[in-house]
């Protein structure tokens, strides 16, 4: 099954400050009660006469839990956390890309749950499922009306245990029954493709367990290109000692990486900073990168982007990120739970503060001013949480000829991504199995126009489909389809007409041969923009 990530819970991921980790992991709830105080004997003692007084008790459980809640919320802290049971193993899927499963990723598309990848080397793939397969049972059971989430729950499993998984095809007369037994199952955080020819792009999702192994494979794939992208954008993070291997690979032997300051456990009032260096000879050496960041680029993937921009080894490209600069230690409790608390902050190695402070509902508290440092070559760089960019390029924004065709399809109760994905997952299958070879053309016009009718009989008036509606739509449609063919390199080409960002960095690594190049160019750009002289930030 597919992984859907949680944002909002790997933004406060398992970060712990160097030399605490092993503290915290020979620990548990049962051994953390400390000698009762008079304070912790009133608690107990007003906990104990709710319980048998109150008019309305809600009971143990519900009262322990609610007292639970109290303390974490007076801390003011937004990343405090108690997780149960079930938000532990997601968690650690989530921040592994490790599951007990088959190796698969299923959608709904055109009422049916449909298998979209099969990952290599997986059960399902040794097994002999394909891609458009559709699931009608799983063991003995059918899945007539099962939702995604249904047939994911019934196919997951215990590692080593068996699962049926039938299925209909294409072109066979009855459904295909496979005995599959399960695996633990990896989903790779790391994308690479090269794109233009001779540009290497490296899309990071998040900072799981092995991800600095993983870039570091892709880099030997991309020997011998012209600039390297590595895409933070929408990276909401994950463990702090894969943020330091990732930057190792691009930094030199020595240079700060990240310093952390945190509470010496057990000890109010006590701060440790610790501070991790390179140790690895550098990757790449020379050549010029980019990193692409917005505001959903947090806690690790920041530490990444600002020890290369604090070293003057990257241009970073995009929007200023979240701003996720706090260290949260995590404590095993009794019954399977865990607490997560921030315990401490971490800085750029020019001595950033990544931490942009927020209250309790994640609102930002903005400084009344913002600090100007400078990097290793002499540049300068701003603070005060998140990573500025070294030019701000905002995400493409849609015409307003575009909102309005969307809230129409609202109002139409016609779901366009849907729509969208089950086109293009057939015209990439007719693809698939027609004499042409894939790549030589476009998206089907013919699909296309069907596509278009399509949305008439549903209820969009033909006079909304103009030319700009038809030119978004067409956009769209061949993203899909090339990435269904598993032509991800023509998807991000097609992909990158309407995303500023990923074309001015396309742009700055076509016109440079240095990473001083890149950063004239960023500075050229930024004072033309002062003067007030209109930026071309077009694409190809």
């Amino acid at each position: 099954m597919t992984l859907r990530f949680l944002p909002a819970l790997l933004a406060g991921a398992l970060l712990l400050p160097m030399g605490i980790e092993a503290q915290q992991s020979s620990r548990s709830g049962d051994d953390l009660t400390p000698e009762l105080g008079s304070e912790a004997k009133v608690f107990l003692g007003a906990m104990e006469a709710i319980r048998d007084l109150a008019l309305e008790s809600p009971g143990d459980s519900t009262l322990w839990e609610k007292a639970i809640e109290g303390l974490i919320n007076e801390l003011g802290d937004p990343y405090a956390r108690v997780l149960s049971p079930d938000e532990v193993r997601a968690f650690e899927e989530q921040s592994t890309g490790n599951y007990a499963g088959v190796g698969i990723q299923i959608t709904e598309l055109n009422e049916a749950v449909t298998i979209t990848a099969v990952f290599r080397n997986t059960p399902a793939d040794n097994a002999g499922l394909q891609v458009g397969d559709r699931i009608v049972g799983v063991d003995m059971e059918s899945a007539e009306d099962w939702t995604v989430s249904d047939a994911s729950g019934r196919i997951r499993g215990e590692p080593g245990s068996l699962v049926t998984v039938t299925v209909e095809r294409d072109g066979m007369s009855q459904p295909i029954p496979h005995e599959i037994k399960r695996e633990e199952v990896h989903i790779p955080a790391v994308t690479s493709e090269r794109i233009f020819d001779d540009l290497g792009y490296v899309l990071l999702d998040r900072v799981a367990r092995n991800s600095a192994a993983e870039v570091d494979s892709v880099l030997t794939e991309l020997d011998g290109v012209q600039g390297l992208i590595l895409d933070l954008r929408r990276n909401p993070g994950g463990y702090l000692d894969e943020s330091l291997n990732l930057a190792d690979l691009f930094l030199d032997r020595g240079s700060i990486l990240v310093t952390t300051r945190s509470r010496s456990r057990g000890r109010q009032g006590r701060v440790r900073e610790d501070s991790a260096r390179a140790r690895m000879a550098p990757r790449m050496t020379g050549l010029p990168i980019v990193v692409l960041v917005d505001q959903f680029s947090a806690s690790a993937a920041e530490i990444v982007a600002g020890a290369l921009q604090d070293h003057d080894r990257a241009l970073v490209l995009g929007e200023r990120t979240f701003g996720k600069g706090s260290v949260q230690s995590v404590v095993p409790l009794p019954e399977g739970r865990l607490i997560r608390l921030t315990s401490g902050e971490w800085y750029t190695p020019i001595g950033r503060s990544l931490n942009r402070p927020r209250d309790r509902e994640g609102r930002v508290i903005e400084p009344s001013s913002i600090p100007e440092f400078t990097s290793e070559g002499g540049r300068s760089l701003l603070g005060g949480g998140g990573v500025f960019p070294d030019l701000e390029v905002t995400a493409d924004s849609l015409s307003d000829a575009e909102q309005a065709f969307l809230s129409a399809m609202v109002e139409a109760e016609i779901p366009l991504s849907l729509r969208i994905q089950e086109v293009s997952f057939r015209a990439a299958q007719e693809t698939r199995n027609s004499d042409i070879p894939s790549g030589t053309f476009g998206f089907p016009e013919d699909t296309f126009e069907q596509f278009l009718d399509l949305l008439v009989d549903e209820g969009i008036a033909e006079s909304q489909l103009t030319a700009e509606i038809r030119n978004y739509l067409r956009w769209r449609l061949e993203i899909t389809y090339f990435q269904r063919l598993e032509m991800e390199q023509r998807a991000l080409e097609i992909q990158s007409t309407r995303d500023p960002v990923l074309s001015t960095a396309v742009r700055f690594l076509e016109a440079a041969r240095s990473q001083d190049d890149l950063f004239a160019l960023a500075a050229a750009e930024n004072a033309s923009r002062d003067e007030g002289v209109p930026v071309d930030v077009g694409g190809h």
